[in-house]
């Protein structure tokens, strides 16, 4: 072969070619395989108690068998998929569970509406029995509000005490944190004040421990330097204290038009990113302070207005590939009865009726939203009432099950032809599309969507194989075989 340059007329090139690359694999090292909560909810930190999420997960699963306690009135309530075929003779669920038991395929085929209304159904309730609530933030800002410092310090100590309670009774959910008051000029020592007892009161109650998977939120976030002064914070903090270095990560709030583009013109989420220096693990959407200032009005302030999808749309160009997770803003429409009975009394048919179309509403709402996150790839988002529950699983797990024939069809048919590609040393350079249909199950596996069990019976890949998160790596020991 002819060539005209040689190693050493494009070493300086080449080295300068690889800095870069080093770099920027540093800078983006790719999503992050651990488990994603679905959602957020949040509770003002006077009321939070260490058994909290088991007690909203019991109001979910009153809520839910008050408003539609059977799989047909639910799915009609949501207009689930399929919902406008459901017979009017579907109420209860003890046949079709003993057809879909007997040949769930024949059954799917034939009453595709009619399995998926049921299925949502049936494992939005089992998650609400099992584990209600993924993420809990115990609010010492706009849900908990400005206080008088003594009480605010006496809630920071008991709050944190719960959690110590919570860690040793098994009563916490899998996610926890604070979301502590922003560091604005007037409020910023009384939230590190807020913080400082919190975490002190919290290890030494526990011997030096965190929760699991436990972060702060910052919200309100404008310049660089509030993020900065967290991380420092924190540095200082562990190292008086004794945690680990790292152990304490925070989650930004994205709900000012500041953190989107500063006061340069530059887009500000990158450069609060590397101020966090390594700490942060999520960017959470601040739906109704955002819109408020792009001068919304409160009329036009929802999660599906142009400005939020822009707003979204900035976070996922910024964090793409970084590891930092998204999550949503808020459905602020609450699925609360209109009507309440006197103590002793009880309500007409038609108070029953117009309560009824009250949650049905909201419900639907909170639906529709949740559907347009999904569709726009935000995983999680933020539920502000233990009733908004039923529906964040409904909607994930309609979105997920929706799709489960096509992909599973997909990545079993993409990993065989990518293994026998490179195993007979053809060039196969879709890897991202594979890793992609893989996270597509990891995701719908952690919310209970799909079971495992499921996913390796639809798509013939092995429990390892999943567990393992990497296309890259199921194709590398694919080919040994």
């Amino acid at each position: 072969m002819r060539t005209t340059l040689n190693e050493d007329s494009t070493r300086e090139t080449t080295a300068r070619l690889g800095e870069a690359n080093r770099e920027f694999a540093a800078c983006y090292p790719g999503e992050s395989l651990r488990r994603q909560p679905v959602h957020t909810v949040y509770g003002g930190a006077h009321l939070f108690k260490s058994d909290t999420t088991p007690r909203l997960g019991a109001l979910a699963l009153r809520a839910l068998e008050a408003y539609a306690p059977n799989f047909a009135s639910f799915a009609r309530a949501l207009a689930l998929p399929g919902s406008d075929e459901l017979p009017d003779s579907v109420a209860d669920d003890s046949t079709v569970r003993a057809a879909i038991e007997q040949d769930e395929a024949a059954f799917r085929r034939e009453h595709k509406g009619v399995w998926l209304a049921h299925n949502v159904y049936t494992r939005v309730v089992e998650k609400l029995r099992r584990e209600a609530v993924e993420d809990f933030r115990i609010d010492f800002e706009d849900g908990y509000g400005n206080r008088p410092d003594t009480e605010e310090d006496g809630h920071a100590e008991s709050a944190a005490r719960e959690v110590a309670r919570g860690m040793k009774e098994g009563t916490l959910p899998p996610f926890v944190g604070i979301r502590i008051k922003p560091f604005t000029e007037e409020l910023y020592a009384r939230s590190l004040r807020t913080l400082d007892i919190f975490l002190s009161t919290l290890v030494a109650e526990t011997g030096g421990r965190l929760a699991d998977n436990f972060v702060v939120t910052l919200p309100k976030i404008t310049v660089p330097e509030q993020v900065a002064a967290l991380a420092t914070i924190f540095d200082k903090f562990e190292e008086a204290s004794g945690l680990a270095a790292g152990a304490l990560r925070m989650e930004m709030m994205v709900e000012t038009t500041q953190s989107i583009i500063n006061r340069r013109g530059e887009s500000n989420l990158p450069i609060l990113l590397e101020a966090a220096r390594g700490r942060c693990a999520a960017a959470h959407f601040g739906t109704y302070d955002y819109t408020a200032s792009c001068q919304i009005t409160a009329a036009h302030q929802h999660m599906t207005h142009p400005a939020c999808d822009f707003a979204r749309h900035m976070m996922q160009v910024a964090f793409g590939g970084t590891g930092v997770w998204l999550s949503d803003g808020a459905t602020n429409i609450m699925p609360v009865p209109s009507h309440r009975a006197s103590a002793g009394g009880s309500l007409t048919e038609e108070q029953e009726e117009e309560n009824r179309r009250t949650v049905h509403r909201a419900w639907r709402l909170h639906y529709e939203h949740i559907q347009h996150s999904l569709t726009n790839a935000f995983y999680q988002g933020w539920d502000l009432h233990p009733a908004q529950l039923p529906t964040r699983y409904a909607a994930v797990y309609t979105f997920f099950l929706e799709s489960l024939e096509p992909a599973s069809e997909r990545l079993s048919n993409f990993v065989e032809k990518a293994a026998r590609a490179t195993l007979v040393g053809d060039v196969f350079d879709d890897a991202a599309t594979g890793q992609g249909l893989l996270n597509y199950f990891l995701r719908a596996i952690n919310c209970g969507a799909v079971s495992e069990q499921e996913a390796v019976r639809l798509t013939g890949l092995t429990r390892d194989e999943f567990r393992s998160g990497s296309f890259v790596r199921i194709l590398k020991n694919r080919q040994r075989l």
